[in-house]
Parts: C-alpha cells; sequence; structure tokens
C-alpha cells in the first residue's frame, strides 16, 4: 500500500490491487476516512497509518456501496458509516451483497481475513450536503451513473476531491448493471466545477491526480461516453473488454 500526503490535511493510501484509494481528510480534533484499501494487511496497517501521521480518526464515509470501497469497517469495527442516502437504500434493499461479493472475490484471489465484513450503524447523509469535520464541513454532491447511487466529497479548505469511481487515470468510465450512460454524463458534468477548483482529484481508482489533469481525464470520459472513443492512455485488453460490457448495456452498435 502507498500511502502519500496530498495537503496538510489530507492523506491517500492506494492499494496494490486495483489501485483502490482510501483518504483521510482531518481538521482540528476529528477525522474522516473515505473509502478503503483492499487487502487484510493493508486495512491491519490502516489505524496505525493515521496515528503515525497524526490524524485523528472519527469516522467512515463511503461514496458508492460496491463492495471494495466499504471494507473501512474491518479496520475501524465500531465505526459508523456515512453514506448517501441512495446508497443506503441500495445497502437496505441488497443486504448480504456486498458480504458475498467480498467473499467471491477472496475465494478467487486466495485471501483469507480474520473476520467476515459488518457493516454495522449505516448512517444516510442527504446529499447533496455537508459533514462536519472539526472546524470544517465536507461538501457532498450526487454522483451516480457509474451505479445508481454514490457522492463525490469536496474539501473545499483542501481543494481535494474524492470523486469514487470516475476520472480515473487507469480505467475508463464503467457502467454496472444498475448504471446509467446519461447519469454519468451528467455526473461528470457535475463534477467539472469542482475539478476546475480542484488541486487534487482523488479517483477511486488510480493515483491522485491533479486538478488540470482530472479536467482532462473528464473531457475524454465524456468523448468516450459520447462517441465511445477510447481515451490512447487507456486501451488495455481490460478497458476494451470494460467498453464492451459498457457498449451491450448501452445498447450502443459496436
Amino acid at each position: 500500500m502507498r500511502v502519500v500526503s496530498l495537503h496538510a490535511d489530507v492523506i491517500v493510501a492506494t492499494s496494490r490491487v486495483w489501485q483502490t484509494s482510501c483518504t483521510a481528510i482531518r481538521s482540528g480534533e476529528e477525522g474522516v476516512v473515505v473509502d478503503s484499501p483492499l487487502f487484510p494487511d493493508e486495512l491491519e496497517v490502516l489505524p496505525a497509518v493515521l496515528e503515525q501521521a497524526a490524524f485523528p480518526f472519527t469516522g467512515l464515509l463511503a461514496t458508492h456501496g460496491d463492495w471494495d470501497h466499504l471494507l473501512g469497517r474491518l479496520a475501524f469495527p465500531g465505526a459508523a458509516l456515512g453514506v448517501a442516502e441512495t446508497t443506503a437504500a441500495y445497502l437496505t434493499g441488497e443486504p448480504g451483497t456486498a458480504q458475498r461479493e467480498l467473499r467471491a472475490w477472496d475465494e478467487e484471489n486466495y485471501v483469507d481475513r480474520a473476520a467476515p465484513l459488518s457493516l454495522g450503524q449505516v448512517q444516510a447523509l442527504p446529499v447533496p450536503g455537508h459533514v462536519g469535520v472539526g472546524q470544517q464541513e465536507l461538501e457532498l454532491h450526487p454522483a451516480d451513473g457509474h451505479t445508481a447511487d454514490g457522492m463525490a466529497v469536496w474539501a473545499p479548505w483542501a481543494r481535494v476531491l474524492v470523486c469514487g469511481d470516475y476520472l480515473s487515470p487507469v480505467e475508463i468510465p464503467t457502467l454496472s448493471a444498475t448504471g446509467s450512460r446519461d447519469a454519468y454524463l451528467a455526473t461528470l458534468e457535475r463534477l467539472r466545477p469542482l475539478v476546475a477548483q480542484a488541486e487534487w482529484v482523488v479517483p477511486g481508482h488510480g493515483a491522485a491526480i491533479e486538478g488540470a489533469r482530472a479536467s482532462a481525464i473528464l473531457d475524454e470520459d465524456v468523448r468516450y461516453l459520447t462517441d465511445w472513443e477510447l481515451p490512447l492512455t487507456r486501451r488495455t485488453a481490460a478497458q476494451r473488454a470494460i467498453d464492451a460490457e459498457n457498449r451491450e448495456r448501452a445498447g450502443a452498435v459496436p
């Protein structure tokens, strides 16, 4: 797991698989962790990473309900998990789905965990809305399209945007079974003014990127979803497979 500091109040840990990001944001004596790394050893060391960096921990946030973003409870078992109202509705309507998908992934990749995932107390947050962290407030913005649920988290004092599974430098836009091409495009346009202000953008998969690069990726992603033009830097076999699934779900002609 790679850990970098983006701001005096923001650090990002990137998992060694899928480049899944986990972001810690603090203000004064309070701090939140957004999303999660994947492997048991990464989750086990996460509290120590925060302690070493003098980052307080007061709660968890998840950008959306995909299982790979919900593992913070394995690092902080007693913490409440804050999610968008849409995500809370999804988790309530699909009980056990995240646990089953995690278990299947662990079995496929020979991963042993000390305990099963328990989401515990899930707090539904109004989105758009705000969450107080110390003397500051995080802004919560709707971010559906990849899935039917989700939110992006904007830390205005640090100029850092944590956007979930959008604006990835390593992965093209992915439409899940509940996703929507139109909603994805709407989310990108919703994020555009935040990206324009951002010093750093933290995608759900891939290293944190500077605002100017995120803006370029946003334009590439709009072109991809509009014209199905694969970005030059994301034309790997894996991304072509995702492209084929996207087109099938969107009813587009190959």
